[in-house]
């Protein structure tokens, strides 16, 4: 695959990802691009299937795996999720930096692939804070909201394994975490900035 380096972003739910990457992308409009995942869980409102996911049937999505169409694929909560390769490339069409936002098992199997992301790992600052965040949110039954937190604390750890990741950002200060999230990805950015003028 050709065009800029894509971005796996990992990192447990309520760790700041989303806040993060909304700012890179409204301060880098144009640079760069998702590749939608596919789930087989219902639609939340107000999702829209082919912007926010690929809503699929598990016999479709099996079929997908099978065939080797998928990057990386994991289950959660009883539904699967997965990247395709297909929507990788849609994003590097347009020359845009692809993010990729998967756990920790999708870091592992995206690392067996010849993709050669730049990996980064959004943590948070503690285990209680992280469970603050995500009850404030309230979104979550207490046993989704216990399994997001048994997840997490799996995820914290394994980040922790050197040579994982290429950078790891403790997210306690937003400032601070934007900042060096720039500073990794900003290389790939000038490219694609480059190749627009």
């Amino acid at each position: 695959m050709s065009g800029p380096r894509p971005v796996v972003l990992s990192g447990p739910s309520g760790a700041g990802k989303s806040t993060l990457l909304k700012r890179l992308m409204k301060e880098y409009e144009g640079v760069f691009g998702f590749s939608v995942s596919h789930t087989t869980r219902n639609p939340r409102p107000g999702e829209e299937n082919g912007k926010d996911y690929h809503f699929v049937t598990r016999e479709k999505m099996q079929d997908g795996i099978d065939k080797g169409e998928f990057i990386e694929n994991a289950e959660f909560s009883g539904n699967m999720y997965g990247t395709s390769k297909s929507s990788i490339e849609d994003v590097q069409a347009q020359n845009l930096i692809c993010i990729l936002d998967v756990d920790i098992q999708g870091v592992k199997n995206i690392k067996k692939t010849d993709l050669n992301p730049i990996y980064i790992s959004i943590q948070p600052p503690s285990m209680e804070l992280l469970e603050k965040r995500l009850r404030d949110r309230q979104t979550e039954t207490e046993d989704s909201l216990q399994k997001r937190l048994e997840a997490a604390r799996i995820d914290m750890e394994l980040s922790k394994e050197p040579g994982v990741f290429d950078m790891v950002i403790i997210n306690d200060d937003l400032e601070e975490a934007y900042e060096k999230l720039k500073s990794v990805l900003i290389e790939e950015i000038e490219k694609v900035q480059d190749a627009k003028n």
